[in-house]
């Protein structure tokens, strides 16, 4: 059928992709590159560029493929960064920093490279490491550690990467929204244990993977320090983006030939971009909410005469606070019933 060119209605079609989902940040695989050279920073954006670079027998290529194989919820991309044979991992460790990252998987399973990097990740305060053993010895050694930021994984069988399924599978959700316990791993197998043996490994500071209401899913959400971590995602994401948003207030007030003045205007300005970040952790679910359905959370700032003049002189500003009540997640319930004869 041939429509004239005189038709009024005009019918545009396009279609949307599903947006690609990046949360607090890329995931990075870092191991020995087996070689004399290592291999420098590279993102990833699918499986078939890892695999031209490195073949599908690789312990790289088999945490990529735990990554990238969580169907929606695979990240956007990777990273992958390898040290040289010759170099020491404690020394190399600190290169990586410098890098864009957030969830680090290491290729290297032995106690000593895992308590190496967990210890690196723990003294720089920023990042996540996810880790797996097979040896329950080994988790009474790591929890000895009580690292905040290391989430070790138990399974009797790593070489699936069960700790780079879960990255893939939760790492890319908005941080604070979801809980990283009853998380579906595709391509890792349950484990079949009682319930004396699951509370044996979450004693020892790990999570592992079982069968609940016939659903296989993580047993729990927890770093090693038995902190939740999406608990420890939000700290980072509200650092992160409160940082961000000030300073990019001071930077668009001088590139407008102005500045944030020392009063009450200023500091306004300043408390305004911190409600912001606030409304957008309220709105990822981060933030409880009272009876009256409000988010609970609150910020405090000093006027110009409240601030130590000194301060004022140094014209730094130290007086801005905000607190809130996370919202957390329920992980157990126990519910009460009655039956009248």
């Amino acid at each position: 059928m041939t429509l004239s060119n005189l038709n009024d209605v005009t019918v545009v079609i396009d279609i949307q992709r599903p947006t690609p989902k990046t949360g607090l940040g890329r995931p990075l695989i870092i191991g020995s590159s087996g070689a004399a050279t290592g291999k420098d920073y590279k993102i990833y954006y699918e499986l078939s560029a890892v695999l031209a670079d490195f073949a599908n027998t690789t312990e790289v290529y088999k945490a990529a493929y735990a990554l990238f194989n969580q169907g929606d919820n695979s990240p956007e991309s990777i990273a992958i960064m390898l040290y040289p044979t010759g170099a020491t991992l404690v020394d190399w460790l600190p290169t990586i920093f410098a890098k864009d990252w957030y969830y680090l998987v290491s290729t290297d399973r032995t106690a000593a490279n895992i308590i190496a990097i967990a210890d690196a990740v723990a003294l720089d305060n920023t990042r996540q490491f996810f880790a797996a053993s097979s040896s329950k010895t080994d988790l009474a050694n790591y929890l000895a550690k009580k690292w905040k930021r290391t989430t070790v994984f138990y399974h009797t069988n790593i070489a699936n990467y069960p700790d780079a399924a879960l990255v893939g599978q939760a790492g890319s959700f908005e941080a604070g929204s979801a809980t990283w316990k009853f998380q579906p791993l595709n391509g890792i197998v349950a484990l079949d244990m009682t319930r004396t043996e699951l509370e044996a490994i979450h004693a020892l500071g790990a999570i592992t993977y079982v069968t609940k209401a016939g659903d296989d899913v993580t047993s729990e959400g927890k770093t090693v320090s038995g902190e939740y971590i999406d608990i420890v995602q939000s700290q980072d994401w509200l650092i992160m983006n409160i940082e961000l948003a000030v300073q990019k207030l001071f930077n668009r007030a001088s590139a407008a030939g102005s500045k944030i003045p020392y009063d009450n205007r200023g500091i306004a300005q300043i408390e305004g971009e911190v409600r912001v970040v606030l409304k957008r952790a309220d709105e990822n679910e981060m933030i409880a909410h009272d009876d009256d359905g409000l988010p609970l959370y609150s910020t405090t700032f000093k006027t110009r005469s409240q601030v130590d003049p000194a301060d004022r002189e140094a014209r730094e500003y130290k007086g801005g606070s905000f607190e809130f009540e996370l919202a957390g997640a329920i992980h157990k319930t126990k519910i009460t019933g009655l039956i009248r004869l």
